[in-house]
């Protein structure tokens, strides 16, 4: 099975998306759905997808179980819940028994919006993580350079719990990269329970100025440091779109993934994810 482990839905005409206001986002600020996302899967070989979610709301996570219901091509929920919450376990215990609920794999929080570099940190935060491994989810960190200090120590402090890195953390690549992000990708990669996704890539390059031989460099790291077994493909549909279409993004990282060599490729492309989000 081919994965794409990253893509997003969503509608601004029926709900707020605080990070969508920017100027230069206006090419995505408009409806993505199932129905927009079927024909790029087909056209890209891309067997099934993993939902993520865009805002801090329960009712965007609900709606998308609902989706994941009525849809076969999604096969897992990365959604959110308040990690904050003394509650949580019951909510997701809840969101369990909604339709779609065996689909919910993971939890995110857009964790480099928060003025906190530590938020991860927060006493009551970890409390939201303890009880969201006690039922077997995964969690994704959204995280910047800046916050890769509280996710390593996150990771450290939860060895038993599988996380996924979005985005690579978002190298700096428009700049050129830096060290900071390179030796902070080496420390929580060897923490040994967390995968990398290679997706986003191509927006925090120059968008109109980017190529496979840009990103290569990211990858490569990446690869070395989490292996071949920890590497995830995601193509970040529809946010990608700002810098490529779905298969100039999908050939990029194959292109990349492929010079590491097949059986990095192939892996990243879905047996990662699967074990990464316990998929079945």
């Amino acid at each position: 099975m081919i994965i794409d482990a990253h893509q997003h839905f969503w509608d601004p005409a029926r709900a707020n998306y605080p990070w969508m206001e920017a100027p230069e986002l206006t090419p995505i600020r408009r409806a993505f759905g199932p129905a927009n996302l079927a024909p790029l899967l087909k056209a890209n070989g891309i067997d099934a997808s993993i939902v993520v979610q865009c805002r801090s709301a329960l009712e965007e996570t609900e709606e998308f179980l609902r989706i994941a219901h009525a849809t076969p091509s999604v096969i897992g929920v990365v959604g959110w819940a308040d990690l904050t919450d003394g509650d949580l376990g019951d909510t997701l215990d809840r969101l369990r028994t909604l339709p779609g609920g065996d689909k919910l794999v993971g939890i995110r929080h857009q964790v480099h919006d928060e003025l906190d570099a530590d938020w991860l940190l927060r006493e009551d935060v970890q409390q939201g993580l303890t009880a969201m491994f006690a039922r077997d989810l995964t969690y994704d960190f959204l995280v910047r350079t800046r916050e890769l200090p509280a996710a390593i120590a996150t990771a450290q402090a939860f060895p038993q719990a599988r996380f996924v890195l979005d985005h690579a953390a978002k190298p700096p690549i428009a700049g050129g990269g830096c060290d900071e992000w390179t030796n902070h990708i080496a420390t929580l990669a060897a923490c040994g329970n967390v995968w990398c996704k290679i997706s986003g890539l191509a927006t925090e390059a120059i968008w109109n100025d980017w190529d496979a031989e840009r990103l290569f460099p990211f990858v490569a790291h990446a690869a070395k440091c989490f292996g071949e077994d920890r590497l995830i493909f995601g193509s970040d549909w529809p946010v990608c779109l700002l810098a490529g279409s779905y298969c100039e993004i999908k050939d990029a990282l194959e292109a990349c993934l492929a010079r590491l060599g097949g059986q990095v490729r192939e892996k990243a492309f879905g047996v990662n994810a699967m074990a990464a989000y316990r998929l079945v």
